[in-house]
């Protein structure tokens, strides 16, 4: 690796070479904040960097390196989606009602961070309230795509993916809820990663929607994938879902070949409407991965057309509730009126943007008397029969392999005034939060236009090792995509 372009390095490759002695964390957190600094007024990814709190976690981590201690993650530094808190940075969830606010306390996945030696970069961009699927939603910034910033990066974790991307993070976190971990990846070139629901705890993620959310990593190959997974999961007291069970050796699934694997092709996902290019690029992933030895199968997933309805009724519902802290009385920013309620109303109105407010409305609405057993017990029907569609795919197969998105990375501001459209970009991605089941996004070609294209692979509950598996040995065969 060139010396002097650390920031192009994978977590695997760094940790390798700081372990040798070959260079420090100091050199390799600078030559990433040198990369910020060249191109972020272009690329618009962080919404706050500290640059001299990142070069005393740096020097830490070469102090502890020195006094012999090891970690998965030491020294290298990670950017942080704008929706975990990170005690004593801001975390405004890239919206104006939270302007002035800052954690005084760590999600765990903070914690385990640290724990690890990784270095906390800074705050990257996001749709408000991680309701987006391009980052044009954010207050603060519109985030672009590395690979054509006239293009969005994805959303809602679209700074997370743009960083990542552009070599102004080594790796990062997001949040999912219905692909905003995967479908950013797709859209910028990365590998994104959506761990089953209760793998890694949710405590210090501000929720969207409750029992959709999921925090994973978003990396530039497969192992980076699977390091950062490892290091952030596991069981946690402080969250209710979180499931009690061992965290396995994700690296030990990574083998570079798929003899004896089943994987799935539901026809669902192969319809008319997914964009040719990307068609052309999945089908060429999937013949990869059938000349690695992988023998593939037809499943039916036949509830799959319902999934965009019953994901926005259960996402917005839940949303609308979470969403009521936000009132000006407790944190972030208040907007005074002649009472309580006058208060209440102008804070909202003023620090929630248009989409906010939207899904708010939408999510009290299912859930108001007379409307609540039309649409949201339905919707909530309707997710079981989902899940029990993967769970009857599963029992034929090892993993399902689907494109992530319908398209590749659309203009700015093309979707920008058509919420319908900007919804069905998620159909591919939010069945695997409906069922709680595992997915990642890894890149397999590239448009005409030079934009990435990503391959889906979504597999069993807890079975993360599927999937990575079948990531990686795809990579090797395929090569690693960079801008």
């Amino acid at each position: 690796m060139n010396p002097y372009s650390y920031q192009k390095g994978t977590i695997h490759e760094l940790v390798n070479l700081l372990e040798k002695g070959a260079c420090t964390s100091e050199e390799i957190v600078t030559d990433v904040l040198d990369s910020i600094g060249a191109l972020d007024k272009k690329i618009q990814a962080y919404v706050f960097v500290d640059r001299e709190a990142c070069l005393e976690q740096a020097q830490m981590a070469d102090q502890a390196r020195q006094a012999g201690k090891k970690g998965s993650l030491l020294g290298v530094p990670i950017a942080i989606k704008d929706v975990l808190n990170v005690k004593g940075d801001p975390c405004t969830c890239a919206s104006k009602i939270m302007e002035g606010y800052t954690a005084s306390y760590d999600a765990t996945v903070i914690s385990r961070l640290r724990e690890e030696g990784a270095v906390l970069l800074g705050r990257v961009n996001m749709d408000e309230f991680a309701m987006g699927s391009s980052t044009e939603n954010s207050a603060l910034k519109v985030t672009r795509n590395p690979w054509n910033t006239d293009y969005v990066p994805g959303g809602s974790s679209g700074g997370s993916a743009a960083a990542v991307a552009a070599d102004e993070a080594i790796a990062s976190l997001g949040s999912d809820t219905g692909g905003s971990i995967r479908q950013p990846a797709a859209f910028c070139g990365c590998v994104g990663l959506k761990p089953t629901y209760g793998r890694v705890s949710r405590y210090g993620l501000v929720a969207y929607a409750s029992s959709l959310d999921q925090i994973g990593p978003i990396t530039k190959d497969v192992r980076d994938s699977a390091i950062l997974l490892e290091a952030i999961s596991g069981y946690d007291q402080m969250d209710s879902t979180s499931v009690d069970m061992a965290v396995p050796d994700f690296q030990s699934a990574l083998k570079e070949g798929l003899e004896g694997a089943r994987l799935g092709l539901p026809a669902e996902y192969f319809v008319e409407g997914v964009d040719p290019e990307v068609r052309e690029g999945v089908d060429k992933a999937i013949e990869q991965c059938r000349s690695l030895g992988a023998e593939t199968v037809e499943v039916d997933l036949p509830h799959t057309s319902h999934a965009i309805a019953a994901y926005y009724i259960i996402a917005n519902a839940e949303a609308s509730a979470n969403l009521a802290r936000f009132d000006g009385v407790r944190y972030g920013a208040r907007i005074d009126g002649k009472d309580p309620i006058d208060m209440y109303a102008k804070t909202r109105e003023q620090g929630f943007g248009e989409e906010v407010k939207r899904r708010i409305i939408l999510g009290t609405y299912v859930l108001s008397s007379g409307y609540y057993d039309a649409y949201y017990l339905r919707a909530q029907k309707v997710r079981t029969l989902i899940r029990n569609d993967f769970e009857k795919a599963f029992e034929s197969c090892d993993a399902l392999l689907t494109p992530t998105t319908p398209t590749a990375a659309f203009a700015v501001g093309e979707k920008k005034g058509d919420p319908l459209q900007m919804y069905l970009n998620d159909v591919f991605t939010v069945t695997a939060n409906l069922a709680g089941i595992c997915g990642i996004s890894v890149p397999c070609g590239f448009t005409s236009k030079g934009l990435p294209i990503g391959l889906q692979i979504l597999g069993p509950a807890y079975k993360e090792e599927n999937v990575l598996n079948v990531a990686y040995a795809y990579e090797q065969a395929a090569g690693r995509s960079k801008v």
